[in-house]
């Protein structure tokens, strides 16, 4: 059975040099968040706009295949997929474990983007393990991987929400001020993910850790 990066890049029968070899390494980026245009703008899909900003900045577009969203890119030698799971939020783990089975991506070189209540609004921070946060999506995540050691990149939504109101806040929609400096927050969430890619996770955090 031919991988998504046969179908994709080709193979080395072709008679044209292929994009993809078997030394090159490739990375799962996994944006989390709920399918439909109903979720589209919320706060809690945060992690799908990081992985639309990549994917028009790489120019490639999505398919929806099984379990999720996908596209395939490169990025500096590192062949890239990007995930955005349509299993909604409560069952992302899901996705994510099929297809790391699926294209024998280690956990290592996963990464996945999430919203964080505990952050204030646009702060990044990225991470190579640690708990779900009461964060359903992480949640899945650790008990389909069997572990909360994966990396990740959490990105700040606040918690400026009163008492038993945290749902309607996470599944609301962007104020007007935040807003104001959204488009620049999900482009330097991108530039982490890359950079995380590129370098490693050690490099990416102190490069974009609080920014």
């Amino acid at each position: 059975m031919k991988t998504l990066w046969n179908k994709w890049f080709g193979n080395s029968n072709s008679n044209d040099e292929p994009l993809q070899d078997d030394h090159m390494k490739k990375f799962l980026l996994v944006g989390l968040g709920n399918p439909g245009a109903k979720y589209a703008e919320t706060r809690h899909n945060i992690g799908f706009k990081v992985l639309d900003q990549l994917a028009q900045e790489k120019e490639v577009p999505f398919e929806t295949l099984k379990l999720g969203d996908v596209a395939s890119t490169t990025h500096k030698g590192k062949s890239i997929l990007l995930l955005k799971p349509n299993t909604f939020m409560n069952l992302s783990g899901k996705a994510i474990k099929y297809y790391m089975k699926q294209e024998n991506i280690p956990k290592e070189q996963i990464l996945v983007i999430t919203d964080d209540l505990n952050l204030e609004f646009g702060t990044i921070r990225m991470k190579g393990k640690g708990s779900d946060g009461g964060h359903n999506g992480l949640k899945d995540t650790q008990v389909q991987l069997n572990t909360p050691n994966y990396p990740r990149l959490r990105f700040g939504i606040s918690d400026a929400f009163s008492k038993g109101r945290q749902v309607d806040y996470v599944l609301g929609e962007w104020d007007d001020e935040e807003r104001k400096s959204l488009q620049e927050r999900i482009e330097t969430a991108a530039a982490a993910a890359l950079a995380f890619v590129h370098g490693g996770l050690a490099n990416a955090m102190n490069q974009y850790n609080g920014k």
